[in-house]
């Protein structure tokens, strides 16, 4: 191989291979609302002027599926406007139409042949937007903060068309040892060793679990539980926007996170929903229980949450991401972290806060995901994709759902005078039933959900008890005069 060839390839990350190793095949969709109709001419320029200039967006896969091969983009071929007569859809059906043409999406896999990645324009109005643009890619080309910094890097802002959007800043939560940098060198000694013992334990009870996982530890058998048939089922989409505000009020009251919200949120979402399956199976079977809880004390319910494993956190600037020996690299840079979630019915929804927060400490004190990801590493480079790939899937098959939350521009942002109303991100592909996503943007957090039909019918359902779930909890702090009425 010449050198001219080999700088016209590069190695797929660990995870990247996992992602597209045989029998795997894992796919991202990006729905982004737009405030006005799309002219897609403009799209197709832009495209035809830039997309070479992204190492990733503009090369194939190799047919070893272990190296990125630069190739000629024909922009074309991955750019399509399907003619749309809005009265054929009717008046109040763009977003079925949008979501079943996202859904049919999921049955066809993208071409090989050529770089793995579509955009399809749908000038239709929906509740939230009056255009839609999905773009669809493989997971192997990078995960959601590589996209973020794509889209930040591909728009402006919409109070100011010259300016590029702001990147958001990130803080890591201080730790114990941070806490007592202040105080006399015995407690800061106590405080350093505490946390070690504590990190060093947690991280090996996370691996004993792992393993459990991958042997035998399975989750309960749910109405939220898929299986290995989840894979090639075709996926439901649907969203609801919610006031970013009101999880960051939540979060300063409760002294926590807004991950932690978060997932506080999902625990009381999960619970009613699978509660109120449960009624539905008991009301079947004439024994109709309603707003009971009378769900099983014991049982099991998990979540794999992507965690990014860059050094540095949120979105960074896409050169920076791009440039040789950044900290920060574009890719899969990510793994997975198994939560275990409350699942029962709390009098009291602040309950849920506390537990996610709870679990979410213990995990932020693990060694878990990087170490993880070094055994990926050592299998892949050892026994190939497909071993590691199977162990990955195996702790996919064994959990429920999958979680991740990604932080999007603080201010509206537009694309060539397009303003955009929403950005959702999602995957399939995966064998569980259920991802469930978080996306912040502007004042909004959309609060993406993907279901197998087969499994859970209704995905509008499941959005409705995240509302209704963040709602109680605004409320119960209200009642308990942690927050005055002015704030709700």
């Amino acid at each position: 191989m010449t050198t001219e060839e080999e700088e016209e390839e590069e190695p797929l990350s660990p995870m990247a291979r996992i992602f597209q190793s045989s029998g795997t095949d894992y796919c991202t969709v990006i729905t982004i609302g737009f405030k006005t109709k799309i002219n897609a001419d403009v799209f197709l320029d832009d495209l035809k002027q830039n997309v070479s200039k992204h190492p990733r967006i503009s090369s194939k896969l190799g047919d070893d599926g272990a190296r990125w091969i630069k190739t000629e983009v024909n922009v074309e071929d991955h750019v399509f406007v399907p003619d749309i007569d809005p009265e054929e859809i009717g008046h109040d059906q763009g977003e079925k139409f949008v979501e079943d043409y996202i859904s049919r999406l999921t049955t066809l896999s993208l071409d090989r042949s050529k770089p793995l990645w579509d955009i399809h324009i749908l000038n239709v109005k929906t509740s939230d937007a009056e255009a839609v643009c999905v773009i669809r890619s493989h997971h192997s080309l990078g995960d959601g903060m590589s996209r973020m910094s794509l889209i930040m890097a591909s728009t402006h802002k919409t109070s100011d068309p010259e300016a590029l959007p702001t990147i958001p800043i990130l803080k890591r939560r201080e730790n114990v040892s941070d806490s007592l940098r202040d105080t006399g060198w015995f407690l800061r000694s106590m405080g350093a060793i505490y946390a070690t013992m504590r990190l060093i334990w947690n991280t090996i009870i996370d691996l004993l679990l792992l393993l459990a996982t991958v042997c035998f530890l399975k989750d309960t058998k749910t109405s939220v539980k898929g299986g290995a048939e989840a894979e090639t089922n075709p996926r439901r989409f649907s969203h609801r926007i919610v006031a970013l505000d009101d999880i960051r009020i939540i979060k300063d009251v409760m002294d926590m996170t807004i991950n932690d919200v978060l997932l506080g949120v999902t625990q009381a979402a999960l619970s009613r929903y699978i509660n109120g399956a449960r009624d539905k199976t008991s009301e079947h079977g004439g024994t109709s229980t309603p707003l009971l809880n009378n769900t099983p004390c014991n049982i099991r319910v998990r979540a794999g949450v992507l965690v990014n494993l860059r050094s540095e956190i949120g979105i960074q600037p896409l050169a920076d991401m791009m440039a040789k020996d950044s900290k920060c690299r574009w890719g899969n840079h990510i793994n997975i972290v198994v939560l275990p979630l409350s699942i029962s019915l709390e009098t009291d929804p602040l309950v849920y806060l506390s537990k996610a927060k709870s679990t979410m400490d213990q995990k932020k004190n693990s060694l878990h995901a990087p170490i993880l990801y070094s055994i990926l590493s050592f299998i892949l480079s050892v026994f190939g994709a497909k071993i590691g790939a199977a162990l990955f899937k195996r702790v996919l098959l064994s959990t429920t759902a999958c979680i991740s939350n990604v932080n999007g521009p603080t201010e509206e942002i537009s694309f060539h005078g397009h303003p955009i109303a929403y950005i959702i991100p999602s995957v399939y592909g995966h064998p569980q039933a259920l991802m469930i996503h978080f996306q912040s943007y502007a004042d909004k957090m959309v609060i993406s959900i993907a279901v197998d039909r087969t499994i859970i019918p209704d995905p509008h359902k499941l959005c409705d008890e995240m509302e209704e779930s963040l709602k109680s909890m605004k409320t119960a702090l209200v009642e308990k005069g942690l927050l005055i009425n002015e704030q709700v």
